[in-house]
């Protein structure tokens, strides 16, 4: 039956230009994975048949295979763009509660701070925690949308100070009582920005006065307003102690290089500020007094969301106008063992199947998991000389067998037309 063979070539080679079609019409579209038509021949197989003079029945379509090669990386200004170097998967909640599986890392903020793709399906990530010890940890068990903050960080009062200085070792000792309205009074001063509980700024400032060989003492204050070490009555200044190589030997005359001041109420509903005073590094050679580095570890409240940054790891943090930063979560991942058998579900996006296999969630950079690069999208993997090549192809195997249909058609005729 030439007719019914050659329609399968024609069913076959349509079906090969709608999906190299379809190809090409995704060229653009970001995280596209192109298909690939694969094909089996056909065989009526009955006992008068068997043998090696069995004709073919024509031609169908075994399976359209998606191919998951890599994209190309292209840039982007939007560092909620992301793209995947590597195996994985983004994992997205849709509007009905079901997971989906995508390449495509376009991602945007709704009005409620989730971050979506343009379907507004929510990105999943795994949530972040502070641990022992201060540190950010994430709860890799439990996948939740990730919900950018719409409200200011909160403050983090001071707690330390750390200066190191060199204090002149060639300095005289000052004659007259320490007044910080004379500087006659001391050798050297400096200030720095301290922060209350409620992110409220403070005028911290140290005064150094040299009392004699090795030995320095040196006044704090909070605010124009004098803060003695821990327990000690007003006008009770910390000293500092060096060796005769000029290191600093002691503070308070406990060895050491940090103590402790009492606490300042800054008046104005805060809690007290309690400040430990760390000259670690601290010298006293012939040279001027000079302040190498001088910090602290406050700051005040953020009052809105300047950024959000994303590592190779996937660690999303937000980053606030007083310079700080927070963890909010860790950028979810998945793979399959068979990602050709996922189930297309539209905009760009999979679903876990029977032959793919159950999802394998992980984090970026780990086993077999790749690195995802912020401001950055994966574009489609379609090669579109190869497609227009196979187009070419395709369209003349369409030919082909329509010349097929052509000739059976005049073969009948002839049959017919016999008298």
């Amino acid at each position: 039956m030439p007719f019914n063979i050659a329609l399968s070539g024609l069913n076959a080679a349509s079906t090969e230009l709608e999906v190299t079609g379809n190809n090409i019409a995704n060229a653009a579209t970001t995280g596209f994975k192109e298909s690939r038509a694969e094909f089996a021949d056909l065989y009526a197989s009955s006992l008068q048949d068997a043998g090696s003079n069995a004709v073919g029945q024509g031609v169908r379509v075994s399976r359209v295979a998606q191919q998951f090669s890599q994209g190309s990386i292209d840039f982007t200004s939007n560092n909620l763009d992301l793209a995947i170097s590597g195996e994985g998967f983004f994992v997205l909640e849709g509007s009905d509660g079901t997971l989906q599986y995508t390449r495509a890392g376009a991602f945007n903020v709704d009005r409620d701070g989730n971050v979506v793709n343009h379907a507004n399906d929510h990105l999943q990530v795994y949530g972040a925690a502070v641990g022992i010890g201060g540190a950010t940890t994430f709860n890799t068990g439990v996948l939740e949308d990730l919900q950018l903050p719409t409200t200011a960080s909160a403050p983090s009062p001071s707690t330390l100070v750390s200066a190191v200085l060199n204090l002149d070792s060639s300095g005289t000792v000052p004659t007259d009582a320490f007044d910080p309205a004379n500087p006659a009074s001391y050798n050297g001063s400096t200030s720095t920005t301290v922060y209350d509980s409620l992110g409220n700024t403070h005028a911290s400032t140290m005064y150094f006065r040299k009392s004699g060989a090795n030995t320095w003492e040196q006044y704090q204050y909070i605010d124009g307003t004098e803060v003695p070490p821990s327990g000690q009555a007003a006008g009770t200044p910390f000293t500092l102690d060096f060796d005769a190589t000029g290191n600093l030997a002691a503070v308070n005359g406990a060895a050491g290089t940090s103590a402790v001041a009492d606490p300042y109420d800054p008046g104005n509903g805060a809690s007290p500020i309690n400040l430990t005073l760390d000259f670690v590094g601290t010298t006293q050679y012939a040279s001027a007094f000079a302040v190498n580095n001088l910090s602290q570890d406050g700051y005040t409240s953020g009052r809105q969301l300047s950024g959000v940054d994303i590592d190779p790891e996937g660690v999303i943090f937000a980053r606030y106008t007083n310079g700080q930063s927070t963890a909010l979560g860790k950028v979810a991942l998945a793979k399959f063992n068979n990602q050709q058998g996922l189930s297309q579900v539209g905009d760009t996006n999979w679903s876990e199947s029977f032959q793919s296999g159950a999802a394998q969630l992980g984090e970026a950079g780990t086993s077999s998991f790749g690195s995802i690069q912020s401001g950055a999208l994966e574009a489609s993997n379609v090669d579109i000389s190869a497609q227009l090549v196979n187009l070419i192809i395709a369209q003349r195997n369409f030919q082909a067998n329509a010349e097929v249909i052509s000739t059976a058609d005049s073969v009948t005729q002839t049959i017919i037309n016999i008298r």
